[in-house]
């Protein structure tokens, strides 16, 4: 009898990804989805239902989910069912059914979300005072070495995602 475990998954991160080391120094990354589903009832009003997902990575992938991806941000997922199971510390069974990660792809642009560009942990540096005084004759020097070689500095909005 043939079987198929195939799940797809396009939603918004509910919580910042969470990332652990395994002993084997195999990078493991836990986080959490929304998919929202809009509908219309039987009476003719517009509803919302949510479904929350934990989805789990590894290896590469889970680095990179944790580099780039922070709560509320939409990504793709790809992936397979998997049942988890273990006995709490009172002797009861436990169950949870998450999605095991075989592939993702980021959704929308860095301009998409503009509420969530301030907290992404990547792309953003913090300065302190006396680097914020210095700035304009860095940005100066910078320009004046753009202006004499070819090569231009890498701007933010040239990252692909």
């Amino acid at each position: 009898m043939p079987n198929l475990n195939k799940v797809l998954l396009m939603g918004n991160l509910t919580r910042d990804p969470e990332l652990r080391t395994l002993p084997s120094g195999m990078a493991v990354c836990n986080f959490g989805m929304a998919i929202n589903r809009n509908f219309t009832d039987r009476e003719g009003n517009r509803r919302e239902e949510t479904t929350f997902v934990d989805v789990e990575s590894f290896g590469k992938q889970a680095e990179t989910i944790s580099r780039y991806m922070v709560k509320g941000r939409a990504i793709f997922v790809e992936g397979r069912l998997k049942l988890d199971q273990w006995e709490s510390n009172a002797g009861e069974k436990r169950s949870k059914m998450r999605v095991a990660l075989e592939n993702f792809q980021f959704v929308g642009g860095r301009g998409d979300d503009d509420n969530h560009a301030s907290s992404d942990r990547s792309l953003t540096t913090k300065t302190s005072p006396i680097q914020e005084n210095d700035r304009s004759t860095n940005t100066e020097t910078a320009k004046e070495n753009a202006a004499s070689d070819n090569s231009a500095p890498i701007e933010e909005d040239d990252v692909p995602f």
